[in-house]
């Protein structure tokens, strides 16, 4: 039996997760309390369901109080009995929770009357510490479309195959902050800057006109050049340590040209020598 725990921030999008994994054939169970996920796995075993079944659990901060500092060792329990067991942890960035918060009008499961909604988001930042301390991957929703969020729930839960590490180059922009699901982060600040010329300003890495451009610098060039090194070198090593997951992120100031055009570059490279490689890139979604 596969039991994948979708947790995360209100907001972040773990409804959209549980969907995503009801469509691949996951049964979805929301807002389960932690102390009946022992029961349920006992229950589904002894009613011989098979090693195929696959349920997906959301568990987040609206659980009784105290559960959540359970999870850990009720999670290892399940696993020792032999149910495989992953959890990941959607998270997303203060700002954005509030905005989607203020665009909805939907109420956050923690404010009341004197909890404002980003005291609310502190609060159950701390509540969900002990199962975001044990994610096997942090997913970081702020500026993904739920295209994107669907590709990178779908390469994570269900990828083509399972033998393989996942690799995402994440393009972004710094002044919006570093990915926090990053495990490198490569500065393309220093290269020479497209938004400089008024005709490419409103253009993005994923034009021919901006690709020209950047092409034509030596110094991007070069960069390209020194990345692929670094990475070809560094992969191995982490598939190697049985990684499952490897996100590569290209910054530039706004996350529009350079690390859009580098963040592709590298997919195309890597994606002729890896089974699952993908790009996303943060800022075009917004």
């Amino acid at each position: 039996m596969r039991l994948v725990v979708i947790s995360g921030l209100s907001g972040s999008g773990k409804t959209s997760a549980l969907n995503i994994l009801e469509d691949v054939g996951f049964t979805c169970i929301d807002n389960l309390p932690v102390s009946l996920l022992p029961n349920l796995i006992s229950k589904l075993s002894s009613e011989g369901h098979s090693e195929d079944t696959k349920l997906a659990v959301g568990i987040d901060a609206r659980n009784l109080a105290g559960d959540l500092n359970q999870i850990p060792a009720t999670l290892r329990s399940i696993e020792s009995r032999g149910t495989s067991v992953s959890v990941i942890f959607l998270h997303a960035r203060q700002t954005d929770l509030i905005r989607r918060y203020s665009e909805t009008r939907r109420k956050h499961p923690l404010s009341t009357n004197t909890v404002s909604l980003k005291e609310a988001i502190i609060l159950e930042t701390d509540m969900l510490a002990p199962i975001a301390n044990i994610a096997d991957r942090t997913i970081e929703t702020s500026g993904l479309s739920l295209h994107q969020l669907r590709d990178l729930i779908k390469n994570t839960v269900v990828p083509h195959n399972a033998n393989h590490m996942s690799i995402l180059f994440e393009s972004f922009g710094f002044k919006r902050g570093v990915p926090i699901d990053a495990d490198f982060v490569f500065d393309v600040r220093c290269l020479p800057n497209p938004y400089w010329c008024p005709e490419l300003r409103l253009m993005s890495g994923n034009d021919a006109d901006v690709m020209q451009y950047l092409e034509s610098q030596e110094d991007v060039t070069i960069m390209l050049s020194d990345i692929i090194g670094f990475l070809t070198r560094w992969i191995p090593k982490h598939q190697n340590d049985n990684r499952s997951y490897l996100t590569i992120a290209i910054g530039c100031t706004g996350g529009q040209h350079r690390s859009v055009y580098l963040a592709n570059r590298l997919c195309e490279h890597f994606a002729s020598r890896h089974a699952q490689v993908h790009a996303v890139h943060r800022q075009l979604a917004l």
